[in-house]
């Protein structure tokens, strides 16, 4: 294993061993606090265009497995303590090397991530590059520059998955990069499910007769998806709406609310939730970077509240059959606390109230 160095744009530069691609990347810089399920973080392309750097030491010891991959693998570099060079598994079907190597993605190990989690959460997130040349990376993380996310991970053409058993309701999700598990919790609910492009018109998803729709995660500024906003609003209040995610922030400014970025986002799976209608709290797996400001919802009702920090996670819109959560009830490396969410949406499409 070589030298290398992971760079921040603000000027700090800490070496590590390279391992995974040897190459130079730049993305932004996050951190995400999940102790497993790292195989679901590298294929979740709501991390596209960024760095992941794991707060957990270890990362690697199970290998990857090809039936867990939520989705392509879009990060631009991984990032932590130690990884596994021998992973122990029945299921495993190759190292976490290996993985990134074949899909050209550097890694850098070695480093003091507790470091440069701290000085995340002080300064926020940050452009930064993995890279041999110190001065080539830095250059690079301060030229970086995150958008047009959506499109880079969007479907290109429709698919058709069946429902398990008889199907009783049709589905259209439109892939805003969305992760496999969503069309699995669909599908076993009796629902057949159609992927479509995030450049879908809201014309073509009314035209085919859908029960419901869902709008997935994603990747991105919400904001300037200026496109996808506008068909959302087409279909506010025509059909019961689902959104996970960037779904749920798209929705909010398609009804006249606001988002803002956080300074260093939610990313692990232990995430802690309040349902503000009663007395529970959830613990959540999620992954954004951006949030919907509470006080700019008119249309619709604040229904979940993050319980660390206070940022909106759902909102229910009554008027509309939609209601939207931040973060992610499908998560498949778990927790499944709110996987009951799906049950709350095919109960819509039967026309039950929200």
């Amino acid at each position: 294993m070589k030298k290398g160095y992971l760079v921040l744009q603000s000027g700090q530069v800490y070496e590590g061993l390279r391992f995974g691609a040897d190459t130079a990347s730049a993305g932004e810089l996050v951190f995400t606090t999940g102790m497993c399920g790292y195989v679901e973080t590298l294929t979740d392309p709501s991390y596209a265009g960024q760095i992941v750097m794991q707060t957990y030491p270890l990362i690697g010891n199970y290998g990857m497995m090809a039936e867990d991959f939520e989705g392509a693998c879009c990060v631009k570099g991984y990032v932590v303590r130690e990884w596994c060079s021998t992973p122990s598994n029945f299921r495993c079907g190759g190292s976490l090397d290996a993985f990134l190597k074949e899909r050209g993605i550097p890694g850098l190990c070695g480093v003091d991530t507790r470091h440069i989690t701290r000085l995340i959460r002080e300064e926020g997130v940050m452009p930064a590059a993995i890279c041999d040349d110190p001065e080539a990376g830095l250059e690079a993380a301060r030229s970086f520059v995150l958008t047009g996310t959506v499109d880079a991970v969007t479907c290109k053409e429709p698919s058709v998955y069946s429902a398990q058993g008889t199907e009783q309701f049709r589905v259209a999700l439109l892939d805003y990069g969305a992760k496999r598990n969503i069309v699995r919790e669909l599908q076993k609910r009796g629902c057949t499910v159609t992927v479509l492009p995030a450049s879908t018109p809201a014309e073509d998803i009314l035209a085919a007769g859908p029960n419901g729709v869902m709008l997935s995660n994603g990747p991105g500024d919400p904001a300037e998806n200026t496109f996808q906003i506008a068909q959302i609003q087409k279909l506010l209040g025509k059909v019961p709406l689902f959104g996970i995610c960037l779904g749920h922030q798209l929705t909010a400014l398609a009804a006249g609310g606001k988002t803002f970025k956080l300074k260093y986002g939610h990313r692990g799976v232990n995430q802690p939730v309040r349902d503000l209608k009663g007395a529970r709290t959830y613990i959540t797996s999620q992954n954004h970077g951006y949030a919907v400001d509470a006080d700019s919802i008119q249309t619709g009702q604040a229904r979940f509240a993050n319980a660390n920090d206070g940022t909106c996670e759902g909102i229910d819109y009554p008027g509309l059959r939609a209601f939207t959560v931040q973060f992610h009830p499908e998560a498949c490396g778990g927790p499944k606390d709110t996987a009951f969410l799906f049950d709350r949406f095919v109960n819509l499409m039967k026309g039950g109230e929200l």
